[in-house]
């Protein structure tokens, strides 16, 4: 397996171009491909996750012409398909792909299979299949019930829809676009305590760009306007991505910084912008620009412990509990269950890694309580073909000890630059 040895670092400072957002990307690929109109997406993140969708929607009719790694043109008219030749899809392990596509394409007469990876098909879809096939789609699972792979013919018909909101946010921002689809007012109800709501947030704001209007009831109900689905601009520029800016912004407060990272601001629509204020709670200091954010931590302060409810910002709530290893006192995250249904079960592998390195962990069905190790350690640390545990314990080399990361081919499902940027802002 291969592996990057990071040694420990002393000094860490400079500017980075973020690229785009994921979250932003594949949204604004499904919205666009409805949208029969040439529309330029720049900054469009290159990834896996959006390679993906990409090839989804290419075998759906849509076109799709890529002018560089970073920007397409895109005319789509997805609404009007009509096509019941069978039509294999792969997404890997893609969530944002296999969750949009599926209710987008239950709205349309099709004949479709989705299929990803080995870890796609352990992670529980049923929730959005129920909801959908109440409204008379027909769905059916192929291998386990609840669980991909699925076979799609359409018929979803209806224009009021439950679902639960306790697994993912993801199921919800599927249905909502896919209401464009509706000829009339689509009302979706909620059962329970929606988690991960700013992703809700920036679903709807990006439907309010293509002069969608959508009604949010405290996430317990909302109803999407049957309007004209329209865009006056021929471009858009993707934001950089928040979740993939935690790494720097943390890094900063931690060593020392300043760490500029260009292509993001205080007004993104993204909901892990909310770090800023975890890296200022936790010790460290923040600036904005017009198209930055700068973390930097005067004379090295220490780190503060934090005891935080981070159900809405999932992500970035990883990059949160391995800055709480450089505190001295113990750090609790809370209302994270939905770490256990991402690309791993994040709750235990963070748990297993942390000890390697020293940390006293304690764990529940939706917590994690940290306890700083004394001595940082060295150790192998297995990613678990997790991008995200790649990424965040990097940071362990900002240590007096390095850290050897397991697979950090992993990061190409949303960020393929990581390592590169990284390594350019260490300091001899």
């Amino acid at each position: 397996m291969n592996k990057i040895i990071i040694d420990p670092i002393k000094k860490m400072y400079g500017e980075i171009y973020l690229p785009g957002s994921k979250s932003i990307s594949n949204r604004l690929l499904i919205l666009t491909s409805m949208l029969n109109k040439k529309i330029k997406l720049s900054n469009l993140l290159e990834c896996d996750d959006v390679n993906y969708m990409i090839e989804s929607l290419l075998k759906l009719g849509v076109y799709i012409e890529k002018i560089n790694n970073k920007s397409c043109n895109i005319i789509g008219d997805l609404i009007n398909f009509n096509n019941e030749k069978l039509i294999e899809l792969y997404i890997g392990n893609s969530g944002t792909s296999i969750r949009f596509l599926t209710s987008i394409l239950s709205s349309l007469k099709c004949n479709i299979i989705i299929d990803g990876n080995k870890r796609m098909r352990e992670r529980p879809i049923g929730d959005l299949v129920n909801a959908l096939r109440l409204g008379g789609a027909k769905i059916f699972y192929l291998n386990k019930e609840n669980y991909p792979p699925i076979h799609i013919k359409g018929g979803y018909l209806n224009n009021k829809i439950n679902i639960k909101g306790n697994m993912s946010s993801q199921f919800v921002s599927s249905i909502l676009m896919s209401s464009i689809i509706n000829k009339n007012n689509t009302i979706i109800n909620i059962n329970d305590d929606l988690v991960s709501k700013p992703y809700i947030d920036m679903t709807i704001k990006l439907m309010n760009m293509f002069n969608i209007k959508v009604k949010n009831y405290n996430y317990k109900k909302i109803i999407v306007y049957k309007n004209n689905l329209n865009f006056k601009k021929n471009e858009i520029i993707i934001e950089g991505d928040a979740s993939n800016a935690s790494y720097f912004l943390a890094a900063g407060s931690i060593i020392g910084g300043p760490i500029k990272i260009y292509n993001i601001n205080k007004n993104s629509i993204q909901g892990d912008i909310k770090f800023t204020d975890i890296i200022i709670k936790m010790g460290g200091k923040i600036n904005f620009g017009n198209n930055y954010i700068e973390s930097y931590n005067d004379g090295n302060k220490d780190i503060n412990n934090i005891d935080m409810d981070m159900n809405d910002i999932p992500d970035v709530a990883m990059t949160a509990a391995i800055m709480s290893i450089f505190a001295k006192k113990e750090s609790i995250i809370r209302n994270i269950y939905n770490w256990r249904l991402k690309e791993t079960d994040r709750i235990l592998a963070m748990e297993n890694e942390l000890t390697k390195i020293g940390a006293k962990v304690e764990s529940g069905i939706d917590y994690i309580k940290i306890y700083p190790p004394k001595k940082i350690l060295k150790a192998d640390i297995n990613t678990y073909d997790d991008h995200r545990m790649a990424m965040c314990f990097s940071l362990v080399a900002l240590s007096n000890s390095g850290v050897n990361i397991l697979n950090p081919e992993c990061v190409n499902k949303t960020f393929p630059e990581y390592f590169n940027l990284f390594k350019s802002l260490i300091k001899k």
